[in-house]
C-alpha cells in the first residue's frame, strides 16, 4: 500500500470517528431504557422520547451544519460536535430528573446531526473516486462499531453491576448502572477533538474560499501531482460555472433541474428508516425480553445484534465499489424484507402461560396473590397478556413488572426470532445502511450538497424520529406481530421505488455524476 493510500485511509478514519460517537450516542440508550422507566415512572411515549429525542435535535444539527460547514469548513464544525458530544455525555450521566436527561440527550442530538451529514461529506471530497464507496463507508463502519461497542458496555456494566468484587461496588455499578452507560462516551469524545487537529481542511471546501494553493497541498497527498491538478481544475471550472449563478438556497432543490436527484435522495433516505431498525438497534434488550429470554441473555443477544451489524458493514465496505450501490440495494431490501415477515410470523405463533413454577419464581415486589388470578391461563398473544396484567395487577404495577412478567410467561421460538433479528440488521447493514449516505456524498452538485445532504437527512432523520417514538407504543397497542408486518410491508414499497428510480453511481467523479443527474 503506497503512502498516499496510506495517508487518506488515516484521514477518513479518524473523521469518521464522529460516526463511532454517534452510534454509541445513539443505542447506549437501548441498554438504559429498562431502568429510566421504572426510575422516572415514565409511560411509553415517554419511553420513545427518551429515545426519539436525540434525533430530533439531530435533525435541527443537519439544517445548522451543512450551511455552517460551507461558510466556515468541514473540520471546524466536527470539532464544535466533538464538544457536544462530550457535554451531552457527562450531562447525561449526572441528570437528576428525566427532563434534564432529555435536555442533554438532545444537546448530543445536535452533535449527532452535525457528524452525520459532515464527516460523509469531507471524506467524499478528499477521496480518489475509485476507493469513494470504500472510504465513505468508513464512516458508516464507524456507526455500526459505535453501536456495538454501546451494547457490550452496557452488557459488561450490567455485569459488573451484578458482580460482588469490590471495586464495582465502590464505582457504584449496580445502583448507577444507566448512569455508567450514558457516560462513558465522554472519553472517545475528547480523543475524537483532538484528532480533528491531525486533520487538514477540506481541498473542495479551500477551492470555494479560493485557497487553490492549499487545496493542492492536500489533494497531493491523496493522489498522484498530475491527478492532484486535474481534479482541481475540475473543482475550479465547477466553483467558476456556479459564480455566474445566484447563491444557492433551499429554494434551489426544488427546481426542475433538480427533481431527480431529490427524489433519489428522498426515497433512499425515507426507507433507510421507515423499515424500522432503529426501532431493533435501539430498543434491542426490550424485543429480546419479548421472547422471554430473560434481562442477561436479552443483553448478551443485543451484543450479537452489534457484533452482526459490524460484520455486515465489513462487508458492504469490501464490495460496494466491486459490485455497485444499486445491487447491495435491491438484494439487502429483499433480505430486510424476508426477516421482517419472519419476525412477524414468529411473534403470531407465540402464546403466553403464567405456570405456578413460574408464579413461584417471581420476585418479591410483584403481588403473587393477584397474579395468581391467571395461573394457567393460555394467551394466544401479547396484547391479550398485557392487558389481562393491567386489569389484575393495575397500570402502573403491569407496566413496572411487565418485562419480568413476559419473560416468564412468553412461548415462543426464540431461535427463529433471533434469525429474523440477525437477518434484519444484516440485511440492512451490507446495502441501505452504508449505501445511503455514500449516495448522498455523490448525487448533489458541488455548490448545494451541503444544503442538498441537509434536506434529505433531515427527512431521514424525521422518520428515524417517529419510529423510535412510536415504536413501545406500537408493541402495547397493536402487538409484536402487526409492528414488523408493518415495517415489512414497508420494505417491499422500498424495493419497487429503488428498482425503479436509483441510478448506479460507481466509479464516477462527482463532476460526472453532476452531469449526468442534474440536466
Amino acid at each position: 500500500m503506497s503512502k498516499k493510500q496510506l495517508y487518506v485511509i488515516r484521514i477518513a478514519a479518524i473523521v469518521a470517528l464522529g460516526g463511532f460517537l454517534l452510534g454509541f450516542d445513539a443505542s447506549v440508550i437501548s441498554g438504559v431504557v429498562k431502568f429510566i422507566e421504572p426510575e422516572f415512572n415514565l409511560t411509553k411515549i415517554e419511553l420513545g422520547w427518551a429515545v426519539s429525542s436525540i434525533t430530533l435535535t439531530a435533525a435541527l444539527g443537519m439544517m445548522i451544519a451543512g450551511p455552517m460547514s460551507d461558510k466556515h469548513g468541514r473540520r471546524k464544525l466536527l470539532k464544535y460536535a466533538a464538544i457536544l458530544f462530550t457535554i451531552s455525555a457527562i450531562g447525561s450521566a449526572l441528570a437528576g430528573t428525566f427532563v434534564v436527561l432529555i435536555i442533554f440527550r438532545m444537546i448530543g442530538g445536535l452533535a449527532v446531526g452535525a457528524a452525520l451529514i459532515i464527516a460523509p461529506m469531507y471524506i467524499a471530497e478528499v477521496a480518489p473516486p475509485e476507493k469513494r464507496g470504500q472510504l465513505v463507508s468508513f464512516n458508516q463502519l464507524n456507526i455500526v462499531i459505535g453501536i456495538s461497542i454501546a451494547f457490550f458496555t452496557n452488557y459488561l456494566i450490567l455485569k459488573w453491576g451484578n458482580s460482588d468484587a469490590e471495586w464495582t461496588k465502590s464505582l457504584g455499578f449496580g445502583k448507577w448502572n444507566w448512569r455508567w452507560m450514558l457516560g462513558l462516551e465522554a472519553l472517545p469524545a475528547i480523543l475524537y477533538y483532538f484528532g480533528l487537529f491531525i486533520v487538514p481542511r477540506s481541498p473542495r471546501w479551500l477551492m470555494t474560499q479560493n485557497r487553490k494553493e492549499e487545496a493542492l497541498v492536500v489533494m497531493k497527498k491523496v493522489v498522484s501531482d498530475s491527478e492532484a491538478k486535474s481534479q482541481l481544475n475540475e473543482v475550479e471550472q465547477s466553483i467558476a460555472e456556479d459564480k455566474n449563478k445566484e447563491k444557492s438556497k433551499l429554494s434551489d432543490l426544488f427546481k426542475k433541474n433538480m427533481r431527480k436527484v431529490i427524489v433519489i435522495g428522498i426515497i433512499v433516505g425515507v426507507f433507510q428508516q421507515i423499515v424500522g431498525i432503529n426501532a431493533v438497534l435501539f430498543y434491542a434488550p426490550m424485543i429480546f425480553e419479548q421472547t422471554g429470554i430473560g434481562t442477561d441473555a436479552s443483553f448478551i443477544q443485543a451484543a450479537l445484534v452489534g457484533v452482526t451489524n459490524l460484520g455486515f458493514t465489513v462487508v458492504a465496505i469490501l464490495t460496494i465499489d466491486k459490485f455497485g450501490r444499486r445491487p447491495l440495494l435491491i438484494i439487502g431490501m429483499i433480505g430486510i424484507a424476508i426477516s421482517l415477515f419472519l419476525l412477524s410470523y414468529g411473534f403470531n405463533e407465540a402464546t403466553y402461560t403464567l405456570s405456578d413454577s413460574a408464579i413461584a419464581n417471581l420476585p418479591a415486589e410483584i403481588d403473587k396473590a393477584k397474579i395468581v388470578q391467571l395461573q394457567d391461563r393460555v394467551f394466544e398473544n401479547d396484547l391479550d397478556f398485557k392487558a389481562a396484567l393491567v386489569s389484575t395487577l393495575g397500570e402502573q404495577a403491569a407496566s413496572i413488572h411487565e418485562a419480568t412478567l413476559v419473560t416468564a410467561s412468553a412461548k415462543m421460538n426464540t431461535l427463529l426470532i433471533l434469525i429474523g433479528i440477525i437477518g434484519f440488521v444484516g440485511a440492512f447493514a451490507m446495502s441501505i445502511g452504508p449505501v445511503m449516505w455514500v449516495l448522498f456524498s455523490e448525487l448533489f452538485p458541488n455548490k448545494i450538497r451541503g444544503i442538498a445532504i441537509s434536506f434529505v437527512g433531515l427527512i431521514n432523520l424525521a422518520v428515524a424520529f417517529l419510529v423510535q417514538l412510536l415504536f413501545p407504543w406500537q408493541l402495547s397497542q397493536i402487538g409484536n406481530t402487526m409492528t414488523f408486518m408493518l415495517f415489512g410491508v414497508f420494505a417491499v414499497i422500498g424495493l419497487v421505488l429503488i428498482w425503479i428510480k436509483v441510478p448506479e453511481t460507481k466509479g464516477k467523479s462527482l463532476e460526472q455524476l453532476e452531469d449526468l443527474l442534474v440536466k
